[in-house]
Protein backbone atom coordinates (compact mmCIF):
# COMPACT_ATOMS: atom_id res chain seq x y z
CA UNK A 1 0.00 0.00 0.00
CA UNK A 2 1.14 3.29 -1.16
CA UNK A 3 1.34 6.07 1.30
CA UNK A 4 1.77 10.04 0.57
CA UNK A 5 4.67 10.14 3.05
CA UNK A 6 6.03 7.93 0.34
CA UNK A 7 6.43 10.16 -2.18
CA UNK A 8 8.22 13.37 -3.55
CA UNK A 9 5.78 16.53 -2.02
CA UNK A 10 5.52 19.93 -3.91
CA UNK A 11 2.84 22.63 -3.16
CA UNK A 12 2.03 23.30 -7.13
CA UNK A 13 2.47 19.38 -8.14
CA UNK A 14 0.61 17.09 -5.20
CA UNK A 15 1.86 13.72 -4.14
CA UNK A 16 3.58 12.31 -7.44
CA UNK A 17 6.02 15.02 -7.86
CA UNK A 18 6.88 17.26 -10.82
CA UNK A 19 8.22 15.73 -13.79
CA UNK A 20 11.91 14.98 -14.39
CA UNK A 21 11.68 13.80 -18.08
CA UNK A 22 13.20 17.20 -19.18
CA UNK A 23 15.96 16.81 -16.88
CA UNK A 24 19.22 16.41 -18.43
CA UNK A 25 19.87 12.88 -16.58
CA UNK A 26 16.58 12.00 -17.64
CA UNK A 27 16.82 13.22 -21.95
CA UNK A 28 20.24 11.63 -22.33
CA UNK A 29 18.41 8.28 -21.87
CA UNK A 30 15.57 9.72 -24.52
CA UNK A 31 16.31 7.06 -26.81
CA UNK A 32 18.82 4.16 -25.88
CA UNK A 33 19.19 1.07 -28.17
CA UNK A 34 20.25 -2.48 -26.57
CA UNK A 35 20.54 -5.57 -28.17
CA UNK A 36 20.04 -9.29 -26.79
CA UNK A 37 21.79 -12.15 -27.75
CA UNK A 38 19.73 -15.22 -26.29
CA UNK A 39 19.73 -18.82 -26.93
CA UNK A 40 16.76 -18.48 -28.81
CA UNK A 41 16.66 -14.78 -30.35
CA UNK A 42 18.79 -12.22 -31.26
CA UNK A 43 16.55 -8.94 -30.51
CA UNK A 44 16.97 -4.76 -30.93
CA UNK A 45 14.72 -2.75 -29.00
CA UNK A 46 15.04 0.75 -29.14
CA UNK A 47 13.88 2.73 -26.10
CA UNK A 48 12.59 6.35 -26.48
CA UNK A 49 10.23 9.39 -24.82
CA UNK A 50 10.32 9.47 -21.37
CA UNK A 51 13.26 7.46 -19.66
CA UNK A 52 11.21 6.29 -16.69
CA UNK A 53 8.33 4.53 -18.60
CA UNK A 54 9.83 4.69 -22.41
CA UNK A 55 8.02 3.64 -25.65
CA UNK A 56 9.10 0.93 -27.93
CA UNK A 57 10.47 3.30 -30.71
CA UNK A 58 11.73 -0.50 -32.54
CA UNK A 59 11.49 -4.12 -31.43
CA UNK A 60 13.05 -6.34 -34.11
CA UNK A 61 13.58 -9.88 -33.21
CA UNK A 62 14.98 -13.03 -34.96
CA UNK A 63 14.75 -16.54 -34.01
CA UNK A 64 18.21 -17.96 -34.54
CA UNK A 65 18.16 -20.64 -32.04
CA UNK A 66 22.01 -20.12 -30.78
CA UNK A 67 21.22 -22.45 -28.37
CA UNK A 68 19.64 -25.71 -31.03
CA UNK A 69 21.93 -29.08 -30.01
CA UNK A 70 24.45 -27.09 -27.53
CA UNK A 71 24.10 -29.73 -25.33
CA UNK A 72 24.88 -32.76 -27.79
CA UNK A 73 27.85 -31.06 -29.55
CA UNK A 74 28.92 -28.27 -26.97
CA UNK A 75 28.78 -25.93 -30.13
CA UNK A 76 26.73 -22.79 -30.97
CA UNK A 77 23.80 -24.10 -33.63
CA UNK A 78 25.96 -23.39 -37.04
CA UNK A 79 22.90 -22.03 -38.97
CA UNK A 80 21.72 -20.25 -36.01
CA UNK A 81 25.03 -18.63 -35.94
CA UNK A 82 25.12 -17.16 -39.32
CA UNK A 83 21.53 -16.27 -38.74
CA UNK A 84 22.52 -13.99 -35.64
CA UNK A 85 26.06 -12.31 -37.49
CA UNK A 86 23.43 -11.65 -40.02
CA UNK A 87 21.24 -9.72 -37.85
CA UNK A 88 23.55 -7.72 -36.21
CA UNK A 89 24.97 -6.51 -39.12
CA UNK A 90 21.36 -5.32 -39.77
CA UNK A 91 21.35 -3.79 -35.86
CA UNK A 92 24.33 -2.10 -36.24
CA UNK A 93 23.34 -0.68 -39.78
CA UNK A 94 19.92 0.55 -38.15
CA UNK A 95 21.72 1.97 -35.40
CA UNK A 96 24.04 3.90 -37.42
CA UNK A 97 20.99 5.14 -39.36
CA UNK A 98 19.06 6.45 -36.24
CA UNK A 99 22.50 8.08 -34.62
CA UNK A 100 21.92 5.56 -31.18
CA UNK A 101 25.52 3.93 -31.82
CA UNK A 102 26.72 2.69 -29.53
CA UNK A 103 24.56 -0.32 -28.90
CA UNK A 104 24.60 -2.04 -25.13
CA UNK A 105 24.46 -5.09 -26.70
CA UNK A 106 24.53 -8.65 -23.55
CA UNK A 107 25.21 -11.90 -24.38
CA UNK A 108 23.47 -15.02 -22.14
CA UNK A 109 23.21 -18.79 -21.65
CA UNK A 110 23.97 -20.08 -25.00
CA UNK A 111 26.99 -17.79 -26.06
CA UNK A 112 28.39 -18.31 -21.94
CA UNK A 113 27.84 -21.98 -22.11
CA UNK A 114 29.39 -22.95 -25.73
CA UNK A 115 32.96 -23.60 -26.82
CA UNK A 116 32.95 -21.26 -29.38
CA UNK A 117 30.96 -18.91 -27.31
CA UNK A 118 34.09 -16.20 -27.60
CA UNK A 119 35.31 -16.82 -31.17
CA UNK A 120 31.95 -15.87 -31.87
CA UNK A 121 31.51 -12.99 -29.89
CA UNK A 122 35.31 -12.21 -32.00
CA UNK A 123 33.79 -12.51 -35.28
CA UNK A 124 30.74 -10.05 -34.06
CA UNK A 125 32.86 -7.32 -32.75
CA UNK A 126 35.41 -7.85 -36.04
CA UNK A 127 33.27 -8.15 -38.71
CA UNK A 128 30.02 -5.34 -37.27
CA UNK A 129 32.12 -3.01 -34.60
CA UNK A 130 29.16 -4.31 -31.86
CA UNK A 131 31.08 -5.55 -28.41
CA UNK A 132 28.81 -8.18 -26.74
CA UNK A 133 28.96 -8.19 -23.03
CA UNK A 134 28.62 -12.09 -22.21
CA UNK A 135 26.79 -11.99 -18.71
CA UNK A 136 27.01 -15.33 -16.52
CA UNK A 137 23.61 -16.51 -14.94
CA UNK A 138 23.07 -14.16 -11.67
CA UNK A 139 23.91 -10.93 -13.73
CA UNK A 140 21.08 -12.15 -16.27
CA UNK A 141 18.94 -12.77 -13.26
CA UNK A 142 19.31 -9.29 -12.00
CA UNK A 143 18.92 -7.66 -14.78
CA UNK A 144 15.62 -9.09 -15.45
CA UNK A 145 14.68 -8.41 -11.86
CA UNK A 146 15.69 -4.68 -12.94
CA UNK A 147 13.66 -4.86 -16.00
CA UNK A 148 10.74 -5.52 -13.44
CA UNK A 149 11.48 -3.18 -11.21
CA UNK A 150 11.68 -0.45 -14.33
CA UNK A 151 7.61 -1.52 -14.38
CA UNK A 152 6.61 -1.94 -10.89
CA UNK A 153 8.96 -0.06 -8.64
CA UNK A 154 7.66 -1.43 -5.46
CA UNK A 155 7.30 -4.26 -6.78
CA UNK A 156 8.23 -7.11 -4.09
CA UNK A 157 8.37 -11.29 -4.77
CA UNK A 158 10.11 -14.01 -7.05
CA UNK A 159 11.04 -13.38 -10.78
CA UNK A 160 11.40 -16.25 -12.77
CA UNK A 161 13.29 -15.43 -16.37
CA UNK A 162 13.29 -18.35 -18.95
CA UNK A 163 15.66 -18.16 -21.93
CA UNK A 164 16.06 -21.03 -24.52
CA UNK A 165 19.19 -22.64 -22.43
CA UNK A 166 18.01 -21.46 -19.07
CA UNK A 167 16.39 -20.10 -16.50
CA UNK A 168 17.04 -17.41 -13.79
CA UNK A 169 14.87 -16.15 -10.05
CA UNK A 170 15.98 -13.66 -8.41
CA UNK A 171 14.22 -12.00 -5.62
CA UNK A 172 12.86 -8.46 -5.33
CA UNK A 173 11.69 -6.06 -2.71
CA UNK A 174 12.35 -2.63 -1.39
CA UNK A 175 13.51 -1.60 -5.10
CA UNK A 176 16.22 -3.84 -4.57
CA UNK A 177 17.25 -7.45 -6.03
CA UNK A 178 18.12 -9.83 -3.70
CA UNK A 179 19.44 -13.58 -3.54
CA UNK A 180 19.69 -14.79 -7.25
CA UNK A 181 20.39 -18.29 -8.98
CA UNK A 182 20.12 -20.18 -12.43
CA UNK A 183 20.21 -23.45 -13.93
CA UNK A 184 20.09 -24.98 -16.83
CA UNK A 185 16.37 -25.50 -17.30
CA UNK A 186 15.62 -24.04 -20.18
CA UNK A 187 13.12 -25.20 -22.71
CA UNK A 188 15.71 -25.82 -25.66
CA UNK A 189 18.06 -28.13 -23.39
CA UNK A 190 15.29 -29.96 -21.84
CA UNK A 191 14.01 -31.24 -24.89
CA UNK A 192 17.26 -33.36 -25.64
CA UNK A 193 17.13 -34.72 -22.55
CA UNK A 194 17.75 -38.04 -22.98
CA UNK A 195 15.81 -40.71 -21.06
CA UNK A 196 11.96 -39.28 -22.36
CA UNK A 197 9.97 -37.60 -20.26
CA UNK A 198 9.93 -39.55 -17.28
CA UNK A 199 13.73 -38.45 -16.73
CA UNK A 200 12.93 -35.10 -17.51
CA UNK A 201 10.19 -35.07 -14.91
CA UNK A 202 13.14 -36.66 -12.77
CA UNK A 203 15.16 -33.87 -13.78
CA UNK A 204 13.24 -30.52 -13.17
CA UNK A 205 11.84 -31.47 -10.27
CA UNK A 206 15.21 -31.90 -8.64
CA UNK A 207 16.78 -28.91 -10.15
CA UNK A 208 13.96 -26.74 -9.04
CA UNK A 209 14.24 -27.96 -5.59
CA UNK A 210 17.89 -27.25 -5.28
CA UNK A 211 17.30 -23.82 -6.49
CA UNK A 212 14.16 -23.41 -3.60
CA UNK A 213 17.41 -24.59 -1.09
CA UNK A 214 18.93 -21.62 -2.46
CA UNK A 215 16.14 -18.76 -2.73
CA UNK A 216 14.05 -19.66 0.71
CA UNK A 217 10.57 -19.67 0.80
CA UNK A 218 8.53 -17.26 -2.02
CA UNK A 219 5.07 -17.30 -1.64
CA UNK A 220 4.89 -13.67 -2.62
CA UNK A 221 4.16 -12.83 -5.98
CA UNK A 222 5.64 -14.86 -8.84
CA UNK A 223 6.88 -12.60 -12.08
CA UNK A 224 6.96 -14.58 -14.97
CA UNK A 225 9.68 -13.45 -18.05
CA UNK A 226 10.38 -14.93 -20.95
CA UNK A 227 8.91 -15.92 -23.87
CA UNK A 228 7.70 -19.68 -23.29
CA UNK A 229 5.73 -17.69 -20.31
CA UNK A 230 3.82 -15.21 -22.63
CA UNK A 231 3.27 -17.71 -24.99
CA UNK A 232 1.93 -19.49 -21.79
CA UNK A 233 -0.14 -16.82 -20.85
CA UNK A 234 -1.21 -16.13 -24.56
CA UNK A 235 -2.65 -19.74 -24.60
CA UNK A 236 -4.46 -19.23 -20.78
CA UNK A 237 -5.94 -16.08 -22.17
CA UNK A 238 -8.03 -18.12 -24.92
CA UNK A 239 -8.20 -20.99 -22.78
CA UNK A 240 -10.43 -18.39 -20.35
CA UNK A 241 -11.99 -16.23 -23.18
CA UNK A 242 -9.86 -13.25 -21.56
CA UNK A 243 -11.05 -9.72 -23.13
CA UNK A 244 -8.12 -7.87 -23.02
CA UNK A 245 -5.08 -9.17 -25.03
CA UNK A 246 -2.24 -6.78 -22.75
CA UNK A 247 0.30 -9.70 -21.52
CA UNK A 248 2.27 -7.34 -19.29
CA UNK A 249 0.62 -7.26 -15.93
CA UNK A 250 -1.89 -10.51 -16.72
CA UNK A 251 -2.64 -12.34 -13.49
CA UNK A 252 -2.75 -16.36 -13.38
CA UNK A 253 -3.04 -18.58 -10.34
CA UNK A 254 -1.46 -22.43 -9.71
CA UNK A 255 -5.21 -23.67 -10.43
CA UNK A 256 -5.52 -22.21 -14.38
CA UNK A 257 -1.96 -22.83 -14.59
CA UNK A 258 -2.57 -26.69 -14.19
CA UNK A 259 -5.82 -25.94 -16.41
CA UNK A 260 -4.23 -24.38 -19.19
CA UNK A 261 -0.93 -27.11 -19.27
CA UNK A 262 -4.16 -29.75 -19.63
CA UNK A 263 -5.20 -27.51 -22.20
CA UNK A 264 -2.46 -27.66 -24.05
CA UNK A 265 -1.83 -31.12 -24.45
CA UNK A 266 -5.79 -31.64 -25.10
CA UNK A 267 -5.53 -29.84 -28.01
CA UNK A 268 -3.50 -29.79 -31.24
CA UNK A 269 -0.65 -27.15 -31.18
CA UNK A 270 -0.62 -26.05 -34.54
CA UNK A 271 -4.10 -24.78 -34.36
CA UNK A 272 -3.98 -23.52 -31.08
CA UNK A 273 -0.58 -21.86 -32.10
CA UNK A 274 -2.87 -20.17 -34.90
CA UNK A 275 -5.59 -19.08 -32.27
CA UNK A 276 -2.98 -17.54 -30.09
CA UNK A 277 -0.73 -16.05 -32.42
CA UNK A 278 2.03 -18.00 -31.38
CA UNK A 279 5.26 -18.59 -33.62
CA UNK A 280 6.06 -21.88 -34.67
CA UNK A 281 9.39 -22.05 -33.34
CA UNK A 282 7.96 -21.11 -29.88
CA UNK A 283 5.04 -22.83 -29.81
CA UNK A 284 7.66 -26.32 -30.17
CA UNK A 285 8.87 -24.84 -26.94
CA UNK A 286 5.85 -24.53 -24.73
CA UNK A 287 5.29 -28.29 -23.73
CA UNK A 288 8.88 -28.17 -21.98
CA UNK A 289 8.36 -24.76 -20.69
CA UNK A 290 4.83 -25.71 -19.37
CA UNK A 291 6.52 -28.77 -17.35
CA UNK A 292 9.06 -26.32 -15.34
CA UNK A 293 6.20 -23.58 -14.96
CA UNK A 294 4.07 -26.16 -12.88
CA UNK A 295 6.89 -27.39 -11.09
CA UNK A 296 8.20 -24.08 -9.55
CA UNK A 297 5.12 -23.19 -8.65
CA UNK A 298 4.21 -26.40 -7.07
CA UNK A 299 7.47 -25.74 -5.12
CA UNK A 300 6.89 -21.97 -4.36
CA UNK A 301 3.79 -21.52 -4.10
CA UNK A 302 2.89 -18.04 -4.98
CA UNK A 303 0.25 -16.22 -4.22
CA UNK A 304 -0.07 -14.64 -7.09
CA UNK A 305 1.64 -14.72 -10.49
CA UNK A 306 2.17 -11.83 -13.45
CA UNK A 307 3.42 -11.70 -16.12
CA UNK A 308 6.08 -9.12 -16.75
CA UNK A 309 6.30 -8.05 -20.66
CA UNK A 310 9.44 -5.84 -19.16
CA UNK A 311 12.85 -8.38 -18.63
CA UNK A 312 16.63 -8.17 -19.27
CA UNK A 313 16.43 -5.20 -22.09
CA UNK A 314 14.17 -3.21 -19.98
CA UNK A 315 16.86 -4.06 -16.70
CA UNK A 316 19.50 -2.72 -19.06
CA UNK A 317 17.79 0.67 -19.70
CA UNK A 318 17.20 0.55 -15.59
CA UNK A 319 20.83 -0.07 -15.25
CA UNK A 320 21.56 3.58 -17.12
CA UNK A 321 19.00 5.71 -15.04
CA UNK A 322 20.15 7.72 -11.75
CA UNK A 323 18.30 6.78 -8.86
CA UNK A 324 16.15 10.01 -8.55
CA UNK A 325 14.46 8.55 -11.64
CA UNK A 326 14.44 4.95 -10.77
CA UNK A 327 12.16 6.29 -7.93
CA UNK A 328 9.70 8.18 -10.06
CA UNK A 329 5.93 6.33 -10.73
CA UNK A 330 6.16 5.18 -14.35
CA UNK A 331 2.49 5.94 -14.98
CA UNK A 332 2.80 9.00 -14.20
CA UNK A 333 6.15 10.28 -15.97
CA UNK A 334 4.76 9.02 -18.73
CA UNK A 335 1.41 10.39 -18.75
CA UNK A 336 3.40 13.78 -17.90
CA UNK A 337 5.62 13.01 -20.98
CA UNK A 338 2.43 12.44 -23.23
CA UNK A 339 0.75 15.47 -22.38
CA UNK A 340 3.92 17.93 -23.02
CA UNK A 341 4.08 16.17 -26.55
CA UNK A 342 0.28 15.97 -27.38
CA UNK A 343 -1.76 18.02 -25.92
CA UNK A 344 -3.66 21.66 -26.87
CA UNK A 345 -2.34 23.22 -23.62
CA UNK A 346 0.07 21.44 -21.96
CA UNK A 347 -0.09 22.21 -18.11
CA UNK A 348 -3.79 22.20 -18.21
CA UNK A 349 -3.96 18.94 -16.76
CA UNK A 350 -2.22 19.83 -13.29
CA UNK A 351 -4.85 22.25 -12.92
CA UNK A 352 -7.63 20.00 -13.97
CA UNK A 353 -6.57 17.25 -11.84
CA UNK A 354 -6.83 19.90 -8.51
CA UNK A 355 -10.01 21.11 -9.95
CA UNK A 356 -11.55 17.26 -10.02
CA UNK A 357 -9.96 16.35 -6.92
CA UNK A 358 -13.26 17.73 -4.53
CA UNK A 359 -15.18 14.59 -5.88
CA UNK A 360 -12.81 12.11 -4.43
CA UNK A 361 -11.50 13.15 -1.47
CA UNK A 362 -11.67 9.91 0.48
CA UNK A 363 -9.95 8.16 -2.73
CA UNK A 364 -7.00 6.24 -1.58
CA UNK A 365 -3.71 7.37 -3.07
CA UNK A 366 -3.66 4.41 -5.91
CA UNK A 367 -7.02 5.97 -7.07
CA UNK A 368 -5.56 9.25 -7.12
CA UNK A 369 -2.74 7.88 -8.96
CA UNK A 370 -5.12 7.13 -11.46
CA UNK A 371 -7.22 10.01 -11.51
CA UNK A 372 -3.64 12.35 -12.20
CA UNK A 373 -2.74 9.63 -15.06
CA UNK A 374 -6.46 10.76 -16.95
CA UNK A 375 -6.07 14.35 -16.06
CA UNK A 376 -2.90 14.64 -17.33
CA UNK A 377 -4.50 12.24 -20.75
CA UNK A 378 -7.31 13.62 -21.02
CA UNK A 379 -6.50 15.79 -24.58
CA UNK A 380 -3.85 13.87 -26.29
CA UNK A 381 -6.30 12.47 -28.50
CA UNK A 382 -7.56 15.19 -29.30
CA UNK A 383 -6.50 14.60 -33.28
CA UNK A 384 -8.83 11.81 -33.03
CA UNK A 385 -11.93 11.62 -35.38
CA UNK A 386 -14.73 13.14 -33.06
CA UNK A 387 -17.03 10.54 -34.00
CA UNK A 388 -13.84 7.94 -32.46
CA UNK A 389 -12.51 9.89 -30.70
CA UNK A 390 -13.92 8.42 -27.54
CA UNK A 391 -13.38 4.86 -28.39
CA UNK A 392 -10.12 5.85 -29.47
CA UNK A 393 -9.31 7.41 -26.17
CA UNK A 394 -10.22 3.89 -24.12
CA UNK A 395 -8.10 1.83 -26.83
CA UNK A 396 -5.34 3.47 -26.38
CA UNK A 397 -5.30 3.59 -22.63
CA UNK A 398 -6.15 -0.37 -22.13
CA UNK A 399 -3.71 -1.08 -25.04
CA UNK A 400 -0.92 1.38 -24.41
CA UNK A 401 2.60 -0.27 -23.30
CA UNK A 402 2.50 1.90 -19.87
CA UNK A 403 4.36 0.63 -16.85
CA UNK A 404 2.74 0.02 -12.97
CA UNK A 405 -0.71 -0.41 -14.19
CA UNK A 406 -3.04 -3.87 -13.31
CA UNK A 407 -5.11 -4.55 -16.24
CA UNK A 408 -8.32 -3.17 -13.73
CA UNK A 409 -6.37 0.07 -13.51
CA UNK A 410 -6.00 -0.01 -17.37
CA UNK A 411 -10.02 -0.58 -17.78
CA UNK A 412 -10.75 2.45 -15.16
CA UNK A 413 -8.49 4.74 -17.03
CA UNK A 414 -9.65 3.77 -20.10
CA UNK A 415 -13.35 4.34 -18.49
CA UNK A 416 -12.89 7.92 -17.68
CA UNK A 417 -10.80 8.94 -20.65
CA UNK A 418 -13.62 7.59 -22.96
CA UNK A 419 -16.33 9.68 -20.80
CA UNK A 420 -14.59 12.18 -21.35
CA UNK A 421 -15.70 12.59 -24.58
CA UNK A 422 -18.93 10.69 -24.64
CA UNK A 423 -21.91 10.39 -21.58
CA UNK A 424 -22.79 7.14 -22.13
CA UNK A 425 -20.35 3.60 -22.23
CA UNK A 426 -23.23 1.37 -24.40
CA UNK A 427 -22.57 0.16 -27.38
CA UNK A 428 -19.21 0.68 -27.91
CA UNK A 429 -17.33 -2.47 -28.79
CA UNK A 430 -15.49 -2.82 -25.77
CA UNK A 431 -18.17 -3.67 -23.61
CA UNK A 432 -16.67 -7.00 -22.40
CA UNK A 433 -13.42 -5.46 -20.98
CA UNK A 434 -15.95 -2.92 -18.72
CA UNK A 435 -16.57 -6.22 -16.82
CA UNK A 436 -12.79 -7.01 -15.53
CA UNK A 437 -13.81 -4.24 -12.77
CA UNK A 438 -17.49 -3.67 -10.94
CA UNK A 439 -20.41 -1.53 -11.47
CA UNK A 440 -18.78 0.64 -8.54
CA UNK A 441 -15.31 1.18 -10.57
CA UNK A 442 -17.00 2.29 -13.85
CA UNK A 443 -19.31 4.71 -11.99
CA UNK A 444 -16.68 5.98 -10.00
CA UNK A 445 -14.95 6.42 -13.64
CA UNK A 446 -18.15 7.71 -15.46
CA UNK A 447 -17.94 10.19 -12.62
CA UNK A 448 -14.38 11.23 -13.46
CA UNK A 449 -15.03 11.66 -16.89
CA UNK A 450 -17.40 13.17 -16.81
CA UNK A 451 -15.32 15.87 -14.05
CA UNK A 452 -12.68 16.40 -17.01
CA UNK A 453 -15.37 17.12 -20.00
CA UNK A 454 -16.72 19.81 -17.69
CA UNK A 455 -13.41 21.37 -16.65
CA UNK A 456 -12.01 20.99 -20.13
CA UNK A 457 -14.91 23.94 -21.28
CA UNK A 458 -12.83 25.99 -18.52
CA UNK A 459 -9.81 27.08 -20.20
CA UNK A 460 -7.89 29.91 -19.32
CA UNK A 461 -4.20 30.30 -19.21
CA UNK A 462 -2.35 26.69 -18.05
CA UNK A 463 -1.05 28.21 -14.87
CA UNK A 464 -4.68 30.18 -13.76
CA UNK A 465 -7.06 28.32 -12.20
CA UNK A 466 -10.45 29.17 -13.13
CA UNK A 467 -12.69 27.60 -9.88
CA UNK A 468 -12.99 25.48 -7.78
CA UNK A 469 -15.70 22.18 -7.13
CA UNK A 470 -17.10 21.67 -4.14
CA UNK A 471 -18.75 17.89 -3.21
CA UNK A 472 -20.92 16.91 0.03
CA UNK A 473 -20.94 13.40 -0.56
CA UNK A 474 -23.98 13.20 2.76
CA UNK A 475 -26.02 15.95 1.64
CA UNK A 476 -25.79 14.82 -1.99
CA UNK A 477 -24.75 18.82 -2.79
CA UNK A 478 -22.71 20.09 -5.58
CA UNK A 479 -21.99 23.50 -5.83
CA UNK A 480 -19.01 25.55 -8.91
CA UNK A 481 -17.34 28.26 -7.72
CA UNK A 482 -16.07 30.39 -10.74
CA UNK A 483 -13.86 32.78 -10.43
CA UNK A 484 -15.00 36.12 -12.45
CA UNK A 485 -12.71 35.74 -15.53
CA UNK A 486 -13.84 32.46 -15.48
CA UNK A 487 -17.55 33.36 -15.64
CA UNK A 488 -17.92 34.28 -18.86
CA UNK A 489 -17.06 30.37 -20.15
CA UNK A 490 -20.29 29.07 -18.42
CA UNK A 491 -21.89 29.07 -21.28
CA UNK A 492 -25.07 26.59 -22.52
CA UNK A 493 -22.86 23.70 -23.39
CA UNK A 494 -20.44 24.18 -20.04
CA UNK A 495 -23.94 24.20 -18.27
CA UNK A 496 -25.13 20.97 -19.70
CA UNK A 497 -22.21 19.39 -18.78
CA UNK A 498 -22.50 20.31 -15.11
CA UNK A 499 -25.57 19.08 -14.75
CA UNK A 500 -24.28 15.59 -16.60
CA UNK A 501 -21.58 15.86 -13.38
CA UNK A 502 -24.11 16.22 -10.94
CA UNK A 503 -26.85 13.43 -12.23
CA UNK A 504 -23.77 10.93 -12.16
CA UNK A 505 -23.24 11.81 -8.83
CA UNK A 506 -26.94 11.79 -8.20
CA UNK A 507 -26.75 15.42 -6.72
CA UNK A 508 -28.51 18.78 -6.38
CA UNK A 509 -26.22 21.62 -7.92
CA UNK A 510 -25.63 25.03 -7.73
CA UNK A 511 -23.16 27.59 -9.32
CA UNK A 512 -21.71 30.44 -7.52
CA UNK A 513 -19.45 32.93 -8.68
CA UNK A 514 -16.73 34.95 -6.68
CA UNK A 515 -15.00 38.29 -6.74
Amino acid sequence: MMDDTTLPQTTDWGPFGRPLFNDPSSKALSRVGVVDVGSNSVRLVVFDGAARSPAYFYNEKIMCALGEGLSETGHLNPEGRVRAISALHRFQKLAAGLGILPLTAVATAAVREASDGAAFVAQVEQETGLKIHVIDGKEEARLSAQGVLLGWPASYGLVCDIGGSSMELAEIGGGQVGRRVTSALGPLKLRTLPGGKKARKDYIRETVAQLAETMGQQRNRLFLVGGSWRAIARIDMERRNYPLHVLHEYRMNSKSIDATIRYIAENDPADLRARCGVSSSRMALVPYAAEVLREVVRTFHPHDIAISSYGIREGMLYEQMPQQLRDRDPLIESCYFAEAKDARIPGFGKLLYQFVRPLFNSAPLERRRLIKAACLLHDVSWRAHPDYRAEDCFDNATRANLGGLKHSERVFLGLALLHRYKNSRSGTSFEKIFGLVDERTQKQAEILGKAMRFGAMLWLQKEQPFGELEWHPKKKHLTLILTADAAPLYGEVAASRFQSLANALGADSEVRIKG
